[in-house]
């Protein structure tokens, strides 16, 4: 009966550690932990110009290394507050061993938006920032075009937040 009750609790026991191991891992989702597209030869001024994105979105890079934002949202988790930021920043394009990224930084906010309207009533919504850094991976869709995106919301589901050159640009 020994040997019985020394198995019940080894299983025990190996059960617990699956359990801390399932906790441990269950919240590293494939995007939690991106490393990059991988593209290292993108100039800052093939990055240079007018970029949108479907939302209404605007972001003016330009080659002095300032930033005109309109309507631009939280990256991340800031994302849920529903903000939307407009005014004017600096940017600069970074290259690490993950590939390229674009280091927007608003520093002058002359106007914030929201995606959809808040109650009167809703209290718990934060303050939207007055400076806020995003940072925009780099990279090229099936076309070979450049294109800018961040993840937005849980990072566990992955969502991209992808801006595209502004038609006519």
């Amino acid at each position: 009966m020994a040997g019985g009750s020394r198995l019940r609790v080894w299983w025990a026991a190996l059960g617990g550690l699956m359990v801390v191991l399932a906790v441990l891992t269950g919240c590293a989702g494939p995007f939690q932990y991106y490393e990059g597209t991988g593209l290292h030869d993108v100039t800052a001024a093939e990055v240079a110009g007018g970029w949108e994105n479907v939302e209404g979105t605007r972001v003016v890079l330009r080659e002095d290394g300032t930033a005109l934002l309109e309507k631009l949202d939280g990256q991340d988790f800031d994302f849920e507050d529903g903000w939307r930021l407009s005014g004017t920043g600096t940017w600069q394009l970074s290259d690490d061993d993950g590939g390229q990224a674009v280091r927007l930084v608003l520093t002058s906010r002359t106007r914030v938006g929201r995606r959809s309207p808040a109650t009167a009533t809703d209290t718990s919504t934060p303050e939207p920032p007055s400076t806020y850094v995003w940072s925009f991976y780099v990279d090229r869709d099936q076309h070979d075009e450049l294109k800018l995106f961040f993840f937005y919301g849980d990072p566990d589901i992955g969502n991209t937040y992808v801006m595209t050159r502004e038609t006519g640009s």
